[in-house]
């Protein structure tokens, strides 16, 4: 990502839709962009793997765990078949796992928080589905911004 959010909000004001949860930076790479794909599940990961199993060329996926903190929705190994796959980024509006080994992976990941928990593997949810949490929408095919001081959609 070559501009800063701060300086991309300064330039697009009010056409581009600033997230105000303080989701916390847990891959390697602290800055990302990419066209947005999108699933909305609940405490099951099943969508979330086979996902981010196919070619991401380098799109974002926003996942909407509804804000479930009580099971992870991506671990080490989904996220390494992300990287693996050329994602450039994941957006959880959840938890994760293995935090400290995503933190060496190639690749943005931003979430709620952590549990060691693992998640249901039954294949409930929906994919490339506008999802909205934070008052932004994530409509796939928009272009999402994400730096330290936070992520942008653009509409």
């Amino acid at each position: 990502m070559s501009i800063a959010t701060a300086d991309l909000y300064d330039e697009l004001g009010e056409s581009i839709q600033s997230l105000p949860i303080q989701l916390r930076n847990f891959g390697c790479r602290s800055a990302f962009d990419g066209p947005i794909r999108t699933i909305r599940c609940l405490e099951d990961n099943a969508l979330v793997k086979s996902m981010l199993a196919t070619p991401g060329e380098g799109a974002v996926l926003v996942v909407d765990g509804a804000g479930s903190l009580q099971t992870a929705l991506m671990g080490d190994l989904i996220a390494a078949s992300a990287v693996a796959n050329g994602w450039a980024g994941v957006v959880i509006h959840g938890a994760i796992r293995d935090s400290v080994a995503i933190a060496g992976l190639d690749l943005g990941v931003k979430a709620l928080g952590t549990n060691p928990r693992k998640s249901g593997k039954l294949g409930t949810g929906e994919l490339d589905v506008d999802v909205t949490f934070g008052g932004v929408m994530f409509r796939p095919g928009a272009h999402l911004y994400s730096d330290e001081d936070g992520i942008l959609v653009r509409r």
